[in-house]
């Protein structure tokens, strides 16, 4: 489905449960980039010291082959030295044409949960391309199962594209699908609303999911994150889509997305709409010496957009 996936790696389990769920994602002709990012003022995405600048190539490169020896994987190997590790890979996915950011989250999280660390957040939000979190201890399966995909749809133009990607995917895997909705009335309106009118609503909304060919509807009234999170408990995979873009379409996670991030109890895939073709088409554009001068730009406003 994804056709070059850069994996964010530290020399932590959360590298190798991200390692683990981009080879369940990338199609059979994708192509693996294995990333590491190292500098003066970076830490490693658990937040472990970085190492100096002299010895930060051979030591990435170590890590990096001994992490896909592990995992078996073959992968292209990727390093950079930068301010931050969410500064360094979304200038790697820039310059790889990356369509899937994957990395793991963060250690303290419960098996099976996501929760992400302050260098995983940072990676996550202004990337220039659809996002995956890797659950902890999701490398621990061989294989990683897919046997139900669900998506988080609310009829909006990127619950849509959310569902064909989800639909896409469960062909591939041979994947139940299944749809769910969260409905819900603004605060003020809660107490004038009846009982039954909130069933209706509940109702309504797994009828028209259920017009959706080949989906299992489910809707049910709450706080759209938390009834997500408990969705996410009987899934392998979430997909969701984002209402929220900064510059050149890039991902700047909502107040939904980026809540659910933290909270989601399996592996999160989170979408933008063809979010690379802004960044994309720069770096075609741009002579091979000025590349990475744009990688560097792109990141820049990225960041810029998330203050």
């Amino acid at each position: 489905m994804f056709s070059k996936v850069l994996i964010g790696v530290d020399g932590e389990e959360g590298g190798r449960d991200a390692i683990a769920l981009a080879r369940t994602l990338v199609s059979p002709e994708g192509e693996l980039t294995v990333a590491y990012v190292f500098g003066h003022t970076a830490r490693e995405l658990r937040g472990q010291d970085a190492r100096p600048r002299s010895d930060g190539a051979e030591h990435a490169r170590e890590l990096l082959e001994r992490e896909c020896a592990a995992a078996g994987v073959e992968a292209h190997l990727r390093w950079r030295d930068a301010s931050s590790v969410g500064r360094g890979l979304h200038e790697l996915a820039v310059l790889s044409g990356a369509d899937l950011l994957v990395v793991g989250s963060s250690q303290r999280g419960l098996i099976g949960r996501v929760r992400l660390g302050d260098h995983t957040r940072a990676a996550l939000n202004g990337a220039p391309c659809a996002v995956a979190v890797a659950p902890a201890g999701y490398g621990s399966e061989l294989p990683p199962l897919m046997r139900e995909i669900g998506v988080g749809y609310d009829g909006s133009p990127e619950s849509r594209h959310a569902l064909d990607v989800a639909r896409a995917l469960a062909a591939e895997f041979g994947s139940t699908l299944s749809a769910f909705q969260a409905v819900s009335i603004p605060a003020s309106d809660y107490l004038r609303a009846e009982h039954g009118s909130i069933h209706d609503m509940v109702r309504r909304a797994r009828e028209q999911m259920g017009a959706l060919d080949g989906v299992e509807p489910h809707a049910a009234y709450g706080d759209p994150v938390e009834e997500l999170t408990v969705y996410s408990a009987s899934l392998d995979l979430l997909v969701v889509g984002s209402r929220r873009y900064g510059p050149l379409r890039r991902l700047v996670y909502g107040s939904t997305a980026q809540r659910l991030a933290r909270t989601a109890r399996c592996a999160l895939v989170v979408l933008t709409r063809d979010a690379r073709a802004g960044s994309s088409s720069q770096l075609e554009q741009a002579p091979v010496e000025q590349r990475e001068h744009v990688a560097h730009d792109l990141a820049d406003r990225a960041i810029g957009a998330q203050r």
